[in-house]
């Protein structure tokens, strides 16, 4: 089968079978890409999913982009978009062509309701398991506890958090350069 092919249909299928956005994907997308296909490993993945959530934009779209294009440069990043995103586009197209009516629905509604808890577990499970692999060590253990805290409770935007956070260890590499 085509490479290109191949990349599109991966990505269609995550695009098309995860309910949740970004942070849902992230299993379905490491499964396929890296114990299914092995196009990459483990830590290369986890390197790609840090640049994707400090990238701006849509993490599933950012993730797309950057595996693509570790695949097969542009063309490869091109067609993994294109894969990951145009199963949702037709999706959304279809509900609000032929479900605009029903919205109202209490049986609509009342299935919404039903997918919230499981959307939240989708989220949850990755997150989780992404912490477990980042062999984090009591400060940046420390520095995650923060910055969840400061977004949650004080509404800080992670942006200035990315921002102080990058200024602080490149300024630490720098220091340690030195001596």
């Amino acid at each position: 089968m085509n490479i290109y092919l191949k990349i599109f249909t991966c990505f269609a299928k995550i695009g098309a079978f995860t309910i949740g956005g970004g942070y849902a994907m992230i299993p379905i997308i490491q499964k396929e890409v890296v114990d299914k296909n092995k196009w990459i490993g483990e830590q290369d993945f986890l390197d790609i999913l840090a640049i994707s959530q400090s990238a701006p934009g849509i993490l599933a779209v950012n993730i797309s982009i950057f595996l693509g294009y570790r695949l097969r440069g542009i063309k490869g990043s091109i067609v993994a978009t294109l894969g990951s995103t145009l199963p949702s586009f037709l999706i959304i197209l279809l509900i609000a062509m032929f479900f605009t009516g029903y919205q109202d629905n209490p049986t609509i509604i009342s299935i919404f309701k039903g997918i919230r808890p499981v959307v939240v577990a989708l989220i949850a499970v990755p997150m989780i398991n992404m912490a477990k692999k980042a062999k984090l060590n009591i400060y940046t253990g420390a520095l995650a506890a923060i910055t969840a805290l400061l977004i949650i409770f004080l509404k800080v935007s992670p942006v200035y958090i990315l921002l102080v956070v990058g200024v602080i260890f490149i300024s630490m590499t720098a220091g340690r350069r030195r001596i």
